[in-house]
């Protein structure tokens, strides 16, 4: 199941079908929008009902995953470390409540970040309801004491026609142990023939998470046709993940 932009914005709104009105009758902001806890910690977490109606608020724990496009998912509950107090907010119209998140991070525990959601769902305080529900996700990343590594590994690439361009697909993995932010000024691809560099493209930002894959697609408008070579050239920056630099060939 895919969660919506809320994963990354402050607020979500839903607006029912009273839609011209002023204020919106239902309408959720939590803060901040992404916590992280260092061990077993605890931080607070601000609900506000920016909405017309007054609204009961669910608060329950799920997974969370990142497809290869960096996109969000909501996964199953597994084994979690999180707990999450009060379970369940009631908010007049402007009021502001606090939840309480707190981690425990068990005895033996995989050092680097492990990611969760919080999930906040807004339903009626009677039984009439109301025509459409808030649904917001706030993602928690615990980090776990320990060694950390940052490593990024090249895996492969392909290109596709996509009209007048040529995408440029690289296939990332994340084989360290907490998430990395890569593109924007991280790395530069270059493509090149016979030492002759014929394009260098900047990658957008995405993250990805310890122990998985990412896509990271590159559109390339050149004359260059045929067989090119592709390199990813790190940057130093301290903020920067370590990525593994590899040569691979791909038909523009």
């Amino acid at each position: 199941m895919r969660l919506a932009a809320a994963l990354t914005a402050v607020s979500v709104l839903a607006v029912s079908a009273s839609a011209g009105a002023a204020r919106p009758r239902v309408a959720l902001i939590a803060s901040p929008a992404h916590v992280g806890l260092a061990g077993s910690a605890r931080a607070p977490l601000a609900v506000s009902n920016s909405g017309a109606d007054p609204v009961v608020v669910d608060v329950a724990r799920a997974g969370f995953a990142l497809d290869l496009r960096g996109r969000p998912r909501v996964g199953a509950r597994r084994a979690t470390w999180l707990t999450v107090s009060p379970p369940q907010l009631s908010l007049a119209p402007g009021a502001t409540a606090t939840v309480t998140v707190s981690s425990r991070v068990p005895p033996r525990a995989e050092p680097g970040d492990h990611s969760e959601l919080v999930i906040l769902t807004t339903r009626s305080p009677t039984a009439r309801g109301l025509p459409v529900r808030v649904r917001l996700g706030v993602v928690v990343v615990v980090r776990a004491p320990g060694k950390v590594v940052r490593r990024i590994a090249v895996v492969r690439v392909h290109a596709r026609r996509a009209g007048r361009s040529r995408i440029v697909a690289l296939l990332l993995a994340n084989r360290g142990n907490v998430t990395e932010t890569i593109g924007g000024n991280c790395a530069l691809v270059w493509l090149h023939r016979r030492g002759r560099i014929l394009a260098r493209l900047r990658a957008p930002e995405r993250r990805i998470l310890p122990h998985t894959s990412g896509l990271v697609e590159l559109a390339y408008r050149g004359p260059a046709r045929g067989r090119v070579a592709v390199r990813i050239v790190p940057t130093s920056r301290p903020d920067c993940p370590r990525i593994r630099s590899r040569e691979l060939a791909v038909t523009l």
